[in-house]
C-alpha cells in the first residue's frame, strides 16, 4: 500500500507539472460542505442556496421596482392618498369649526388665542402623521398650488378635492349630530365686511401657500419639519386676522360647515380669496426660486409615497 500511494502521488505531481494540464474541480459535495462550514449552515441549506438561479437582482431592487409600479397607477396607493386627505380635512374642520361651536355652547371656555392656535397645532401634527401618505394637503388651494407648480399630477386633483370636501362635510355633520346646529356649525363669516374679508383671505392664503411651496422645494433640507413652519403660519394668521375674516385660508374648511348649516351667502369669499392667494403664491415661488429642480424631492413632498411604504 505504501508503494502504491507513493506512486499515485508522483503521478499527480507529474500531471500538475505538465503544461496545459487541467486542474480538476473538487467534488460538488465537498464544495457545498465547505461553504456550509464557513456560513454556519447545514449542508442541505448551503446546497439549496448555491443551486438557486442567480438573477442579479437584490430584494431591495424588487421592492423599489414594486414601488415604481405602484406609483404608475396602483389603486391601493391612490385609495390611501384619498383616505389620508379625507381624514386630514375632517380633523382640521373638526378642530377649527368645532372651536366656534364649543364657544357657542360653552361661552367663555375658549378664548381667541385657543381658537387661533388649535388648527395650526392640528395641521402640524397631521403633517408628521400623514405626510408620507398623501403629502398632507388637507386644503384644495394647496393642491391647486402644487399643480400649478408642476409638482402634482393634474389627474389627481379631483380625487384630492373630493376627499377634502368629504372630510369637511363629515366634520360638520358630526358637530351637528353631537352638539346641535349652534354657532353656525363654525361657518366662516366676514366680521368687518366682504371687502376686508376677501382682501385678507387673499393675503393670508398667499402667506400660507408661499411657506408650503418654499418648504416643499427645500424638502431635502427641511424634510418633515416643514410641519413646524406650516403649523406656525396657520396659527399666526389666525391670531392677527381672525377678527377680520375668521382666517379660513381653506375652501373645504369653509364650504363643509356652510353646506351642512345652509349658510352659503358669503361662502364665495372663502372660495375666490384662497384660490387667488394660492395662485399668487405659486407665482411668487417661481419668481424667487425658479422651477423646481425635478430631483423628486418636491414631488415627494407634494404627493407623499404610500406605495413605497407598502412595498417595503
Amino acid at each position: 500500500m505504501g508503494k502504491r500511494g507513493a506512486a499515485d502521488g508522483d503521478a499527480a505531481k507529474r500531471s500538475a507539472a505538465k503544461p496545459g494540464a487541467t486542474k480538476l474541480a473538487p467534488h460538488r459535495g465537498v464544495a457545498t460542505a465547505t461553504k456550509a462550514g464557513r456560513e454556519g449552515l447545514p449542508p442541505r441549506t448551503a446546497a439549496a442556496r448555491s443551486s438557486a438561479p442567480r438573477t442579479g437582482r437584490s430584494r431591495s431592487d424588487e421592492r423599489g421596482r414594486a414601488g415604481d409600479q405602484a406609483e404608475e397607477g396602483g389603486l391601493g396607493a391612490m385609495a390611501r392618498r384619498g383616505l389620508s386627505e379625507c381624514v386630514g380635512a375632517f380633523a382640521l374642520t373638526l378642530v377649527a369649526a368645532g372651536a366656534e361651536v364649543i364657544s357657542a355652547v360653552a361661552p367663555g371656555q375658549l378664548d381667541h388665542v385657543s381658537r387661533a392656535v388649535a388648527p395650526g397645532l392640528l395641521v402640524m401634527a397631521f403633517i408628521y402623521a400623514l405626510g408620507d401618505a398623501s403629502g398632507a394637503h388637507f386644503n384644495p388651494v394647496v393642491t391647486l398650488a402644487f399643480t400649478v407648480r408642476r409638482a402634482f399630477p393634474p389627474a389627481w386633483v379631483p380625487l384630492y378635492w373630493g376627499a377634502q370636501l368629504a372630510g369637511a362635510v363629515g366634520a360638520a355633520l358630526f358637530l351637528r349630530l353631537v352638539l346641535g346646529d349652534v354657532g353656525g356649525l363654525g361657518t366662516t363669516v366676514p366680521k368687518l365686511g366682504l371687502g376686508p374679508a376677501l382682501a385678507f383671505e387673499i393675503v393670508l392664503t398667499w402667506l400660507l401657500v408661499t411657506v408650503v411651496l418654499g418648504t416643499a422645494d427645500r424638502y431635502r433640507l427641511v424634510g418633515p419639519n416643514a410641519a413646524l413652519a406650516v403649523g406656525a403660519t396657520i396659527a399666526l394668521c389666525g391670531l392677527f386676522a381672525g377678527p377680520v375674516s375668521d382666517a379660513s385660508m381653506n375652501p373645504a374648511r369653509s364650504l363643509g360647515p356652510a353646506l351642512v348649516s345652509g349658510r352659503l351667502g358669503d361662502v364665495w369669499v372663502y372660495l375666490i380669496g384662497p384660490a387667488t392667494g394660492a395662485l399668487l403664491a405659486a407665482g411668487t415661488t417661481f419668481l424667487l426660486h425658479g422651477r423646481h429642480d425635478g430631483d423628486g424631492q418636491t414631488e415627494e413632498a407634494a404627493m407623499g409615497e404610500p406605495d413605497r411604504r407598502a412595498a417595503a
